[in-house]
């Protein structure tokens, strides 16, 4: 059973998701928060496998909501799912760099909210992997930040197979498909992204494409062919 917090200083929005996760045989919602300190509370007390976390919350934002839950060791299982109004929205860079495992706009069509939480918390993939890679190549581009030069020192420890594999990760490849392009088996690649992830500091896959970018490792605009 997959266990869910909604976090949302909406209350109409928090019963609209209730009501249709609480639906699935394979998911409870297991409670809610108006704001990020609360969310950031139940989160420890509750241990859900996945945290539906708005941006704009009074008191404290999903950001900082975010950034306190990964930055938790005993919270490491839970995944945090950013709920954004636009797909393009400024701070969403921000919150998968900080630990989130992904982003949803609210108007998402129910069957895609159902099977994002599926798959975040299975930690399979990224989470609409084609449009969080355009997210995180637009920013990299707006904000032309210098390379994090301790993320370029931490790809010394990578080897070049692993290398190859995270930035095919960045470019929203699945393992499947990752092992069909270098010719290996998708739990051979599965092990590579693993170690990557390891050797990095990385919490998942998410925030595995946002080391591929601030370390240089890949570029806006990059895409599988570039490998």
């Amino acid at each position: 059973m997959i266990k869910v917090l909604l976090v949302d200083d909406q209350a109409l929005v928090r019963a609209g998701f209730r009501a249709l996760l609480a639906a699935q045989d394979d998911i409870t919602v297991v409670g809610e928060a108006a704001d990020g300190e609360q969310g950031v509370l139940q989160t420890a007390e509750l241990r859900p496998d996945v945290v539906l976390m708005d941006i704009r919350m009074p008191r404290l934002d999903g950001i900082e909501a975010t950034r306190r839950i990964a930055a938790d060791p005993a919270l490491a299982e839970v995944r945090v799912v950013i709920l954004t109004t636009f797909d393009l929205d400024e701070y969403v860079f921000d919150a998968l760099r900080d630990g989130a495992s992904g982003f949803l706009v609210k108007d998402t069509e129910p069957a895609d909210l159902i099977q994002a939480v599926r798959v975040v918390a299975r930690g399979d993939a990224l989470l609409s992997p084609g449009v969080t890679r355009r997210l995180i190549a637009e920013y990299a581009q707006r904000s032309r930040r210098p390379r994090d030069s301790g993320r370029l020192a931490a790809l010394d420890a990578l080897t070049d197979r692993e290398r190859e594999v995270m930035a095919l990760v960045a470019a929203g490849l699945s393992n499947d498909e990752i092992g069909e392009r270098l010719f290996v088996s998708p739990a051979t690649a599965k092990t590579h992204v693993s170690r990557a992830m390891v050797k990095l500091g990385a919490r998942d896959r998410a925030h595995l494409v946002v080391a591929a970018y601030e370390s240089g490792l890949v570029r806006p605009g990059w895409t599988e062919d570039d490998a």
